[in-house]
């Protein structure tokens, strides 16, 4: 009995000192940074968040994500630039400021990423889309799909095959389905997809094609078909990424990890886009 009380005294002594160090080291590794939310808590007060963006992303980042972000963010201010991704590259190899890159297609953020411009750590394969077919809301057109396009009379609205994914997507088709010969001298090239969308509307182009995300944003053209995935065989991919020369990383890198919560991908699914998964 004795030398149980002996012992006790011992061990609970033991056991203070065993606890007081884990509080110790515990603090001490906090103030190292192992804190995840103190090392997330970034200010963004007075800062601006400089996006180039391809143009199929502009009404869900206008609508919703943008206002959404700096509403979150008091005091943050996002700028986009929305245009082609091929011609979005074109700028930023000639000095445009940009902090966050969101392309349509890996091919244009692949060559920045090589000219030294994108810092691929931070490259995340994000978001897909789809290809479609439309026409005129109000169209007694009976194009019912793509290979119905070699009969047409009127002109096919495409985007630039030599600067926007969407037109490389079109071109892809055609030559897969063996009918580019028959559309090639019937093409109209828009400017960009919201040119597109307004040539076709107005019966400018007897039909269109663009990414099933723009198609569903308006309601004055009509949806007619997805492009066959055996004419289609390239994945489309929305890949985003933090410039090197971004003004403020830690901001762009807030703007990257707010577009994954689940209330920014909500968004983006609302406007008929797919989140990738790997």
């Amino acid at each position: 009995m004795k030398s149980i009380r002996k012992i006790l005294p011992l061990a609970i002594l033991s056991l203070i000192i065993i606890v007081s160090v884990s509080a110790v080291s515990a603090g001490f590794f906090d103030f190292l940074g192992g804190d995840d939310n103190a090392a997330s808590d970034v200010n963004l007060t007075g800062e601006e968040i400089n996006l180039a963006a391809a143009g199929s992303l502009k009404n869900a980042f206008d609508d919703q994500l943008i206002p959404m972000f700096e509403e979150k963010y008091p005091g943050v201010t996002v700028t986009p630039n929305y245009a082609a991704p091929g011609n979005l590259q074109t700028q930023m190899e000639n000095g445009l400021e940009a902090d966050v890159f969101i392309s349509a297609s890996n091919k244009e953020m692949d060559a920045l990423v090589e000219e030294g411009i994108i810092d691929n750590a931070t490259n995340v394969q994000y978001l897909e889309n789809k290809v479609v077919l439309i026409v005129p809301a109000d169209s007694d057109s009976n194009i019912s799909s793509f290979d119905d396009l070699k009969d047409v009379d009127g002109e096919i609205v495409i985007a630039n095959p030599e600067a926007a994914p969407l037109g490389r997507h079109a071109k892809e088709i055609f030559t897969n389905l063996g009918i580019w010969n028959d559309v090639e001298s019937k093409l109209s090239i828009g400017t960009d997809v919201q040119d597109i969308l307004n040539q076709v509307s107005q019966h400018s182009g007897e039909c269109g094609i663009v990414f099933a995300t723009d198609a569903k944003a308006r309601d004055d053209v009509k949806l007619v078909c997805e492009a066959p995935e055996d004419a289609l065989k390239t994945k489309i991919i929305y890949p985003v990424a933090i410039t090197t020369n971004a003004t403020n990383p830690d901001a762009a890198q807030t703007f990257i990890d707010f577009l994954q919560t689940p209330e920014a991908q909500d968004v983006f699914v609302d406007y008929g886009f797919i989140i990738h998964e790997e």
